[in-house]
């Protein structure tokens, strides 16, 4: 098969050669109407488990479309173990900072409720819709985790303390988070950043106090909160992630 392939689809059902996948009727419908593909259309589908397999499209029906695996494009990867636990923030920046995050290649996203959390209601079905659609269109082979909405309070006193906890301090006193990461030994990782209008005092101190926080510094400027969320991430990524392993192409 060396057709190019432009499409990707993320699908849940397990993938191996010649097995006939069924896609979903919104997945059908933009195949169909949106691309307009026809049968004999070369697609790679991926799962987060069992790599990323090419197939063709081999039949429509009312709703529907199959596909049949022919062979494993690229082996199943891992990304770095790293979390990002942030405090909702409106609508529009909360989907492009899942979407940034999703191509910065975290692991898990947990939204964390803080004192001055503003938007308590999180519509996780569309965060993970969002996920997908970055995965497929940036040659991830998974979508990251989502966790249901936590009090901050409650999540720190059940983490566990072999994974570190990053908490960006906006009170300016923070050593500055490249220093902190180069004298850190590697291993699972958590990105915290607030709300919009910052933690409260009482939470920075209870947050200081655990073995597993460490406070680390965003630079001189204020930063809107979903750049403070994106801009950790890309350092760990750079400095300890995957961005030291070049692209396959």
């Amino acid at each position: 098969m060396t057709q190019a392939v432009q499409t990707r689809l993320y699908v849940a059902a397990d993938l191996a050669g010649g097995l006939s996948i069924g896609l979903d009727a919104a997945q059908s419908h933009y195949v169909k109407t949106v691309l307009r593909l026809g049968e004999g259309a070369v697609l790679a589908l991926f799962n987060g488990r069992d790599g990323e397999w090419l197939g063709r499209i081999d039949a429509f029906g009312k709703g529907w479309c199959s596909v049949t695996l022919d062979a494993q494009h690229r082996e199943q990867d891992s990304v770095p173990d790293l979390w990002l636990l942030f405090a909702p923030i409106k609508r529009a920046r909360l989907d492009f900072l899942v979407e940034k995050a999703t191509e910065l290649g975290v692991a898990a996203l947990h939204p964390v409720l803080t004192q001055r959390t503003m938007v308590e209601r999180v519509n996780l079905d569309r965060l993970r819709a969002n996920a997908i659609e970055a995965a497929e269109q940036t040659e991830r082979l998974s979508v990251p985790e989502f966790a249901e909405p936590e009090k901050l309070s409650r999540l720190m006193a059940r983490w566990p303390g072999d994974r570190r906890v990053l908490l960006c301090d906006e009170s300016g006193s923070a050593p500055p988070i490249a220093e902190v990461l180069a004298e850190a030994p590697r291993g699972p990782c958590a990105v915290l950043v607030g709300p919009e209008g910052g933690f409260a005092e009482s939470e920075l101190d209870a947050l200081r106090k655990f073995p597993f926080v460490s406070c680390v510094g965003l630079g001189p400027r204020v930063l809107r909160t979903d750049t403070a969320a994106l801009a950790p991430l890309a350092v760990v990524q750079a400095l300890a992630g995957d961005w030291r392993t070049p692209r396959r192409r």
